[in-house]
């Protein structure tokens, strides 16, 4: 039987490498730009093409598995209030993160923290809007009640069906997701660009881009 990975295997490497090209294009980074990833992990960066300067800041501690390249450090850190200067990055970026924060302050205070320490924004968050909910391969059930989620992402979902090999907690998961829309988007980032990441015609994902100035 497959696990939910071997199922994100089989798609997310696709959009993923199409949106690290964009990221290359829209930034044109080199081995000198500072790039700070709130909630990521090194091996993501292995499409860039780019060996710039990487700081990877989560809530936990390292991996043990983790053998990171030397142009990369890991920092310990709340991304809802980063112990950082002002514009200390030249890039503040996070993928798929903001959406686990829960609360519309959290996420607002999230979204403010990268817009204060990077010169330039790249934050990319998934469409409450689209029909597919990501992190559990549902169908719908993220448009319906929110008391309804746990039996419903539990029974109903590819996530709730192949649990080999995956250790996620499916209650934490159902209560942490708070998915956003463009407009929840445009509020949190209103000095961003807000980008739409198709598929099929829809909007699957949103990007907030701002360039760093020059000069």
């Amino acid at each position: 039987m497959p696990s939910i990975y071997s199922i994100y295997a089989r798609w997310q490497p696709k959009f993923r490498a199409a949106r690290m090209r964009r990221f290359r294009e829209t930034f044109a980074p080199g081995e000198s730009t500072t790039i700070l990833d709130v909630g990521g992990n090194y091996y993501d960066w292995e499409t860039l093409g780019v060996d710039c300067r990487f700081t990877i800041l989560n809530v936990d501690d390292i991996p043990s598995s983790w053998n990171m390249p030397p142009n990369f450090r890991y920092v310990v850190g709340d991304g809802c209030a980063l112990k950082l200067p002002d514009a200390s990055f030249d890039i503040a970026y996070s993928n798929s993160v903001i959406e686990h924060l829960t609360t519309w302050d959290a996420q607002q205070r999230f979204a403010s923290e990268l817009r204060r320490t990077g010169k330039g924004v790249y934050v990319q968050t998934p469409n409450r809007w689209f029909p597919i909910e990501p992190h559990f391969v549902a169908v719908c059930i993220h448009w319906l009640p929110r008391s309804w989620h746990r039996f419903l992402f539990r029974w109903f979902s590819v996530r709730g069906w192949l649990r080999r090999g995956d250790n996620v907690n499916l209650e934490q998961l159902v209560g942490e997701l708070r998915l956003l829309t463009y407009r929840e988007m445009r509020t949190l980032f209103p000095d961003c660009e807000i980008r739409r990441e198709r598929w099929l015609g829809m909007t699957k994902s949103f990007i907030a881009v701002r360039l760093p100035l020059k000069g």
